[in-house]
């Protein structure tokens, strides 16, 4: 969780439990007047709609803020002005750099075994906050947890019962501490935050026709990407594997053609370079969803970065795989959800549209759906795009080849060109009473 600067005086000197705040950490001292949270939150909003992620032109949000508003950040009553000021400065600090955990502690434990737990935690480079209550104790952990070990840990002590986090683990992705929608700009095509992106073409790159014949019918059905594999990571290694740096030239002279921009998949961390140099947005398939070193090259590579969600990945685990590439410097990161493993055989994977709807909830970056990944079926892909959509999804990716049969690679889920056609007339309506511009 984000924490505002008045929420952060809520925890930390307001009242914990019965008897207000007769029972705080700081005895006597008032809460700052709500507006003033509520204000400086919007400034951090304001803000981050540059989709920065420096933390220094973060800080200086809060620190214009209090100059340009002297009357609105006065001392609470019961508080010098200079210890006052340090302690803002320090929760400033604490917003952008620092986390808390809670050390929640059983019942009836003794001052002693609680004494022994605050050591701990003071051990391993946190700032420990005691709060009593009437039966139970919790102590308030802060400290940096990219340069401390997590206290998750604690619990091998009888004396603890849990330990909570406070703080989302995906911080930069999260929307709390970004609330606009983010939009990724590539080279021109808008996606997020109302803008919609109809991303569509083969799985594999087979040959000079194939490609062009598809990025063609695409783009006159209103595809602004052209997608299509380069490299294609197989079960088996006697299966086609892709065209390599030859599929890459061919995408290009697609590009070069059409207009389309390019989006295809990387697989190694010795690729990036020469895909990025054929590419607008780099790709990163399932079975790579958790390789963080491929994230975080790139992330270095400064192209926008399309993450699909590993087939066995929970939410929590693909939103923090966006925050590798975030934390590295790429604020450009399109989330794409393409189906997960489950019992279910009667499509290859699950589509799961609720994990569209969770992910623009808790994170602030594009959403992406690939159906035909997403069910593996050809017949299911337009009612799942239509479902995708509905949903506010902000783009689709789409295989769409010209003759599905001979295709080189997964065409029993491959649309043909009149299959996409009225898939982009069905969507239509979808995205007028959602309000999207495609």
């Amino acid at each position: 969780m984000f924490f505002c600067p008045q929420q952060v005086f809520d925890v930390l000197l307001a009242g914990h439990g019965a008897g207000g705040k007769d029972k705080s950490l700081f005895p006597g001292i008032e809460l700052m007047p709500s507006p003033l949270g509520n204000e400086i939150r919007d400034k951090h909003g304001d803000n981050h709609r540059e989709n920065s992620t420096s933390e220094e032109k973060e800080k200086k949000t809060f620190h214009l803020w209090r100059e340009h508003n002297p009357n609105r950040c006065r001392p609470p009553a019961g508080i010098g002005e200079g210890i006052f000021h340090d302690l803002f400065d320090h929760r400033v600090e604490f917003l952008f750099t620092w986390g808390v955990m809670i050390i929640v502690l059983r019942p009836h434990t003794p001052k002693a075994a609680v004494d022994e737990v605050v050591a701990e935690v003071e051990k391993l480079g946190y700032e420990p906050s005691p709060i009593f209550g009437a039966t139970q104790t919790v102590i308030a952990a802060i400290g940096d947890e990219r340069t401390h070990q997590n206290l998750e840990s604690l619990t091998a002590l009888p004396q603890v019962e849990s330990v909570l986090r406070v703080q989302k683990r995906y911080k930069l992705a999260s929307r709390e501490s970004h609330p606009a929608d983010t939009v990724v700009d590539v080279d021109g095509v808008k996606i997020g935050g109302g803008h919609f992106a109809l991303m569509a073409g083969p799985c594999s790159v087979e040959s000079e026709e194939q490609l062009l014949s598809t990025a063609r019918a695409v783009k006159a059905a209103g595809a602004t990407i052209l997608r299509g594999g380069a490299y294609k990571p197989r079960t088996s290694p006697y299966e086609f594997q892709g065209l390599g740096k030859e599929g890459l030239r061919l995408l290009d002279l697609a590009r070069k053609e059409t207009g389309l921009k390019i989006i295809t998949e990387v697989l190694s961390e010795r690729d990036v370079e020469h895909v990025a140099a054929a590419a607008d947005i780099l790709q990163i398939g399932a079975r790579n969803a958790q390789n963080f070193q491929l994230l975080i090259e790139c992330a270095k590579s400064g192209k926008p970065v399309l993450l699909k969600r590993g087939m066995s990945e929970k939410i929590e685990e693909w939103l923090l795989g966006a925050e590798y590439i975030l934390a590295h410097g790429n604020p450009n990161v399109l989330l794409c959800e393409r189906g997960i493993r489950t019992f279910e055989t009667y499509t290859r994977n699950t589509l799961d549209l609720a994990a569209v709807a969770v992910a623009k909830k808790e994170s602030h970056l594009p959403v992406i759906v690939d159906p035909s990944q997403g069910c593996g079926r050809a017949d299911l892909v337009l009612a799942l795009c239509c479902g995708a959509v509905a949903l506010k999804a902000d783009g689709l990716l789409v295989e769409v080849h010209p003759n599905p049969a001979e295709a080189m690679s997964d065409g029993q889920q491959q649309v043909d060109f009149s299959s996409f056609q009225e898939l982009a007339k069905m969507i239509r309506p979808f995205l007028e009473v959602t309000g999207r511009a495609g």
